[in-house]
């Protein structure tokens, strides 16, 4: 629009300067505008540090190019004399092995910086994780084409052998090589039956805390044999091993993989336990409410997803226990920010300062989290902000409110002789209310405790949907084992 406004402003001598200048100069503030605005919603969506990025899509390589070595060693096809052939399918894996190493040697290269403290383009990181997302499923997409060539070739015989990996030699034949050994022969073929051994295997693995050989096992399953009973099992199973794993990292990838299960199987009896195990690795994310809270703001919409569609689960009451922990700590940050407004206005005598600001972020727990542990204080502060602004009726409802509902509050006396300054009447405490103790408020051990650890005070389970940490012959997974790789109806996690 600015070029056809330039286009019309003509004169005899020549061009208008100042129009032009001036379109100009709104053009290119609009072109900044909106790459700026492009920029801030990558690293508002993302709510992860750069480290963290970086390390999630490290681990996602990592995992794409054991899958693929395994598949390749798995094939022995002929050698053709040196020269490429493009229809063996080893040649469409090492493609793809080459484009993940590649990936993956610009993500180590920017995480040397990372760790390093040395200036970089932070928008390469946008570019890489659209190259990781855009890899995922071609790579599943090439093992699972090529898992029919992987079982042919294991049952005729050949003279290929892949080259043994660096590192793995036995030294003179006297020495044991690396544990990686121990499956090599689960790893690289394919015979009826080895889908239950590896299973087995893996799950003996995850429950040692060798997550990450338990994780290669049970990707050979899913690569492998695409038609495998077990391969639901092994897809959750392995977002079970990053969520037992408990790093940051590993939650982050625990709640992609959990939510990556419910999209293959939405319709599966664990799919409640699936969604509340998402929201949960979240939860353990949580910080302070004095910190970030963009994990709490996460948990609380996956838990109200999940109790909207879960509506018949013996999992709600954790389900709604957990939103009522998440959403005081959303509250608790709203009622900071108030204090902090309601500081400022006291400080600056009235004249400058938040009391709207104040004001809204009180209005903000009220309507959204009714049974907030200090709604007391809220509605007594929220009552002041309407005297300050001359409205005592508005007020007046605010600290009758506090006085009914609110009867073993510490603000109930200074409610009182709010409402007597305004003239309105005391009601009379809630009989119910009265008999309710008021909330918990940690102790000072605990405060300190948990300001060292930065962590949110909120319940979550350690444990995964079908692997416990003290749970094993018992867990869902020895009885998915039992029952040839399916849950017997009606069997429910622990809860």
């Amino acid at each position: 629009m600015s070029f056809l406004f330039v286009s019309k402003t003509h004169s005899r001598g020549g061009l208008n300067r100042p129009v032009l200048a001036l379109a100009i100069s709104v053009l290119t503030l609009s072109i900044a505008a909106a790459a700026f605005a492009q920029g801030s919603k990558t690293s508002i969506q993302s709510g992860q540090s750069n480290a963290q990025r970086l390390d999630v899509m490290r681990s996602k390589l990592e995992a794409m190019r054991r899958s693929l070595d395994s598949a390749i060693a798995a094939m022995n096809a002929q050698d053709t004399g040196g020269k490429k052939n493009p229809d063996d399918p080893r040649e469409r894996l090492r493609g793809l092995d080459k484009e993940v190493g590649s990936v993956l040697s610009e993500v180590n290269d920017l995480h040397s910086k990372e760790d390093k403290s040395e200036k970089y383009d932070s928008s390469k990181l946008d570019t890489l994780e659209e190259s990781v997302a855009e890899l995922n499923p071609r790579v599943e997409a090439g093992l699972q084409a090529t898992a029919g060539a992987r079982k042919a070739g294991s049952e005729t015989s050949s003279n290929y052998r892949p080259k043994p990996e660096k590192g793995k030699r036995r030294l003179f034949g006297l020495l044991p090589g690396k544990s990686g050994e121990k499956y090599a022969e689960l790893l690289t073929g394919s015979a009826p039956g080895r889908d239950r051994e590896l299973f087995t295997e893996a799950t003996k693995e995850v429950r040692k805390g060798n997550h990450e050989t338990g994780r290669l096992l049970f990707t050979t399953i899913i690569t492998t044999y695409p038609d495998s009973a077990f391969l639901p099992m092994a897809k959750l199973a392995i977002a079970d091993s990053f969520y037992l794993e408990g790093t940051t990292s590993s939650l982050i990838q625990a709640g992609q993989a959990y939510q990556d299960w419910l999209t293959y199987f939405p319709t599966d009896a664990l799919t409640c336990d699936a969604m509340l195990k998402v929201a949960e690795t979240e939860m353990r994310q949580m910080g302070l409410s004095d910190r970030d809270i963009s994990h709490a703001r996460k948990a609380e919409q996956r838990l109200k997803v999940m109790l909207q569609q879960c509506t018949k689960t013996a999992l709600r009451p954790t389900a709604e226990l957990g939103l009522r922990e998440v959403q005081d700590n959303l509250a608790m940050h709203s009622l900071y920010i108030a204090r902090f407004y309601g500081q400022k206005y006291i400080t600056s005598k009235g004249v400058k300062g938040g009391l709207k600001g104040e004001q809204s972020r009180l209005q903000e727990i009220v309507d959204k989290y009714p049974n907030f542990c200090l709604m007391d204080e809220v509605l007594f502060r929220l009552g002041w902000t309407y005297q300050q602004e001359e409205e005592p009726d508005e007020a007046a409802k605010l600290f009758q409110e506090l006085v009914r509902d609110h009867p073993n509050s510490d603000f109930v006396e200074k409610a009182k002789d709010q409402l007597n300054i305004i003239g309105a009447a005391i009601p009379e405490p809630d009989p119910i209310r009265k008999t309710m103790p008021p909330c918990e408020k940690p102790t000072f051990m605990q405060n300190m405790m948990q300001q060292i650890t930065g962590n949110a005070d909120v319940t979550t389970s350690r444990d995964g949907i079908l692997i416990t940490k003290h749970g094993e012959g018992n867990d869902l997974i020895d009885k998915a084992l039992a029952n040839n790789g399916t849950l017997p109806e009606g069997v429910q996690p622990v809860i």
